[in-house]
This record gives structure tokens, C-alpha cells and sequence, in this order.
């Protein structure tokens, strides 16, 4: 049975890590940290959970009883902690905030994308998980990067959900602004970006173009719909070929003749990707949930691998029919 904590057990990604972990049959939760929410129950939070647990946040860190400690923590906070604290030495940890994404010589987290670290994953001790966004378009992109084809700059266009921007109130998140709107944020400088082009460059080095990313906020409460152009003279034959075979290996990533949309994938761990040709320009359709694949079921995905598990562990989830 594996051990595990939490720690910053009051968010969107928390609530579907807990809904997770609660029926996967290899998991212990044994706390849930919380330092605004210490000795209330966690269904006062995630109400979701109503008859699912009688656990309750703490603000107590019993480090050495546990095998795995996620973070997720506001960005910023994982670096802190972990540069303020001295973890035990078998511990391991899967971090769902961006410190740790980036490669670097002052840490030794890996860059927890299966479909592209599966193998180096299973051997670490520290894990990042990818962002929402980059995983959508990584997943896009990564079979063409492994062929060297791509060539020039990528168009992206990507819309998400609410759930998104995280549980705090803003003035773009709450009902009557982002009901029945839509907008963009942050247009070719996401946060997301330098992931992205680490992700690429990872298979092909030589890669000089860069990431045109346009960001909307969409008044769905989850899911991505990315759109990606390149550039391409493949046939679509073989550019299906490309994509199947990168990812024959995969559990959630498939690659589809038909057109998709995003009630495929809401409340699944899965990506779906399609293809289409004009002329010579490749369209590349991406969807997947932002807070399943793109982070708790990503994460949950992360920790089999790092236990030698079975990848799909209590991550057989299916969309809603309607």
C-alpha cells in the first residue's frame, strides 16, 4: 500500500487528486494539509466527496510515515518548501506546480510527461508534472518532433475552462463574466511556452522556430480544445502512421480518424488527437480534460509508474454520455 500526503489540499486539482486516490486500490491517504483549512472536514471543501471520507485537513506535516507527498501548491510554494525542509530519504514526490518543469542544474525533478519520460520516470525519486496546456500541445506535436518535421513556426490556438485559472475569485472567473464569453489572456508569452519548446527540442534539437500561442478563457468549466498548424508536405496516410506508432505504447493518448470535441474527454484521463491535410498545411486537433490529464489524473499516472504499477490503476474513467 503506498502512503500518501497532500499538501495544499484546498484546490480544483486537490479535489480531483482526493476523488482519485480515495478508489485506487494501492493508495493510503494519510493527510491532507491545509494550513487556512486545519481541523475542518475535507467534504466541507470538496463536497464531491460527501460519503466518500470522513478525512480532515491538517496543518501538520507527518513527513516520515509517508511514501509519496504530492504538491498542489500555488506556484512558488514547492521550491520554497522544499528549499526550507529536509525530506526523508525514500520519499518521493510528484509536484503539480511549474517550479520544477524546467530543466536545471539546481534540481533533480524529471519532467513527468508519460508519453515522452515514461522509462526515466519509473527510476526517479522527483517528478514535475507538466501543465495543462503543454500537455495538450506537446501531445500534438511530439510525433512530428521525433520525425524532424517540424519546420518553421507552430500556430497553436487553445481554449480551457474555468477550472483553469484555480479555485480563488477573480474578476475573470466568477459566473456572470465568463458565462456565455470569451477571451484571451496572456497571447505568446504563456507560462507554458519554455515546457512546450523543452518538450520539442528533447527530440529534435535543431528545432529554430518558436510556439505561437494564443490562450483563450472559454465558459466551460473544463476541458482544452487546441487547434495546431504546421506546416507539412507528408501525406496524411503517413502522417497517421507517424502518429500511431509513437503512440501504440500509450494508455491515454489516441489518435483518431474522426473529428473530436471535448465532451470526448471531460472527466476522462485521455488525449485525443486528430489529423487533417490542406494543402501543405497539417491541422492538428488536441483535447483533453485540464484537470485529469492535464494535472490529477496525469499526477495519479506518475505515481504508478514511480511504484511499478500498472499505468491505468484506478484511472478507468469514463466521459459523461450527454
Amino acid at each position: 500500500m503506498i502512503k500518501v500526503g497532500i499538501i495544499g489540499g484546498a484546490g480544483y486539482t486537490a479535489g480531483e487528486l482526493l476523488r482519485l486516490l480515495l478508489i485506487h486500490p494501492d493508495v493510503e491517504i494519510c493527510f491532507v494539509h491545509s494550513g487556512s483549512n486545519a481541523g475542518n472536514k475535507i467534504t466541507d471543501v470538496h463536497c464531491g466527496l460527501l460519503g466518500e471520507t470522513d478525512l480532515i485537513f491538517t496543518d501538520e506535516l507527518h513527513l516520515e510515515s509517508i511514501d509519496l507527498l504530492f504538491f498542489c501548491t500555488a506556484h512558488g510554494d514547492t521550491r520554497k518548501f522544499m528549499e526550507s525542509h529536509r525530506l526523508p530519504d525514500e520519499l518521493k514526490v510528484i509536484d503539480l506546480s511549474m517550479d520544477y518543469r524546467i530543466k536545471g542544474q539546481d534540481h533533480d525533478f524529471i519532467y513527468g510527461l508519460p508519453e515522452l519520460n515514461r522509462r526515466d520516470t519509473c527510476k526517479r525519486r522527483y517528478v514535475a508534472n507538466p501543465g495543462c496546456f503543454a500537455t495538450c500541445i506537446e501531445l500534438a506535436l511530439l510525433p512530428l518532433a521525433k520525425e524532424h518535421l517540424l519546420n518553421g513556426d507552430v500556430s497553436v490556438n487553445a481554449i480551457t475552462g474555468s477550472t483553469g485559472a484555480g479555485v480563488k475569485p477573480s474578476s475573470t472567473t466568477h459566473f456572470s463574466w465568463r458565462n456565455n464569453n470569451i477571451s484571451i489572456y496572456k497571447p505568446f508569452e504563456h507560462q507554458h511556452i519554455p515546457e512546450i519548446m523543452q518538450c520539442i527540442k528533447q527530440l529534435q534539437p535543431d528545432y529554430d522556430g518558436s510556439i505561437d500561442f494564443i490562450p483563450y478563457r472559454g465558459d466551460f468549466p473544463r476541458g482544452i480544445f487546441a487547434t495546431v498548424v504546421v506546416k507539412c508536405d507528408e501525406e496524411i496516410d503517413k502522417l497517421y502512421s507517424i502518429y500511431e506508432s509513437y503512440y501504440e505504447r500509450d494508455s491515454f493518448t489516441h489518435v483518431i480518424p474522426t473529428p473530436i470535441d471535448l465532451k470526448q474527454v471531460v472527466n476522462t484521463n485521455k488525449c485525443l488527437i486528430h489529423l487533417e491535410k490542406h494543402g501543405n498545411k497539417l491541422l492538428i486537433t488536441s483535447v483533453i480534460d485540464n484537470l485529469l490529464k492535464g494535472a490529477s489524473g496525469q499526477a495519479v499516472h506518475n505515481m504508478n509508474l514511480l511504484f511499478g504499477l500498472a499505468e491505468t490503476v484506478g484511472l478507468h474513467l469514463k466521459p459523461s454520455a450527454f
